[in-house]
């Protein structure tokens, strides 16, 4: 069994599918046949439904949040649904849980399970392929993505977390410390030595200036962190979340770089960029003088884009996406050195 991890990728996913047709059953699903939608880390499969109410299930990776932390995201979820703002809600198992454990012999681990409603919308993009042309106007679409980060934002500022609420951070030591959260990026497989020893200096000086920002409440908070294209919907005005797995607590300027950075040195990185901002005021302050610390949180980012390549290399998307990152990360280090 200890060599699921070694099967080709389809493979894995059509174990993993087995693994949810049987999970189907503990929401009351019978005769199930999910649709994979992605198989990066979790496998999301569409559960089709007569009547039209279709789902999404969640095959989580193993090991990478506890029960805790999962119940954690997926509470924040339901709250942001009851403050109104546009995200997926969590449809509870039969027997009324969040998420259930469930295990079947072509899996080597039980896995965690959750049941979501299907969102509307066109995706805004995918990280392999970039920007989505369907969505038209990209200024008026990413000031969208500036509003619902706004509001995320407000809502968690003014939100007392449950008892027992845990996420991991994308503080400091989760960004640049010995173990950050997607891992050692200055050892990547895919860095030169000239290129590790500038990832380096750029590291220790990254260090020292998340030391100096703080962590006020209006800097920093609860985050979704992962607002890639991948993770975006387009409904008319409206831009739905998706996928607040890697969700915990950090930087307000880290989630909103994070729309954009992997454009960086191309003309939509400042199209995309004026989107935000511009969408980002209207609901939230955002001074001119946060502004200047963009830079740092860009770096900050590429380097758990680093970390994550390295980290995951036996997957198809981290040894396709790996040149680009390493080529970012060393781009975006010269230049926060050099200025």
């Amino acid at each position: 069994m200890t060599d699921f991890y070694r099967l080709p990728l389809n493979e894995r996913a059509e174990r993993l599918r087995a693994l949810a047709v049987g999970a189907l059953l503990l929401w009351g699903v019978e005769g199930g046949e999910p649709e994979i939608v992605k198989f990066r880390e979790n496998a999301i499969f569409r559960v089709v439904s007569a009547d039209g109410d279709d789902a999404v299930l969640r095959v989580h990776r193993h090991g990478y949040h506890s029960d805790a932390a999962l119940h954690s995201e997926l509470a924040w979820m339901e709250a942001l649904h009851a403050e109104g703002i546009d995200a997926p809600t969590v449809i509870p198992s039969a027997a009324g849980e969040r998420f259930e454990t469930v295990q079947t012999a072509g899996v080597p681990e039980p896995r965690q399970v959750d049941m979501l409603t299907w969102m509307p919308g066109i995706p805004i993009g995918t990280l392999e392929e970039g920007l989505n042309p369907a969505i038209g106007d990209v200024h008026a679409a990413f000031a969208g993505v500036g509003r619902l980060c706004a509001r995320l934002h407000n809502q968690t500022e003014a939100w007392p977390l449950p008892a027992g609420f845990t996420r991991h951070a994308w503080d400091r030591e989760g960004l640049v410390g010995p173990e950050p959260l997607w891992g050692r990026f200055w050892e990547a497989a895919v860095l030169g030595a000239e290129q590790r020893r500038l990832i380096d200096r750029a590291r220790t000086s990254v260090h020292e200036a998340l030391t100096a920002y703080g962590r006020s409440p209006h800097r920093y908070g609860l985050i979704h962190a992962d607002f890639n294209l991948d993770n975006m919907l387009l409904d008319g005005d409206r831009v739905i979340p998706l996928d607040f797995d890697d969700c915990g607590f950090g930087w307000h300027l880290f989630d909103l770089v994070t729309v954009w950075t992997m454009f960086h040195g191309s003309d939509l990185a400042e199209a995309i960029r004026a989107g935000v901002v511009e969408g980002y005021r209207r609901h939230r302050a955002l001074p001119d003088e946060e502004l200047a610390h963009l830079s740092l949180f860009e770096l900050a980012r590429a380097f758990s884009y680093l970390g994550w390549v390295h980290s995951r290399s036996e997957t198809a998307s981290a040894q396709s996406l790996a040149p680009e990152v390493a080529r970012l990360a060393c781009t975006l280090a010269e230049e926060y050195l050099g200025g």
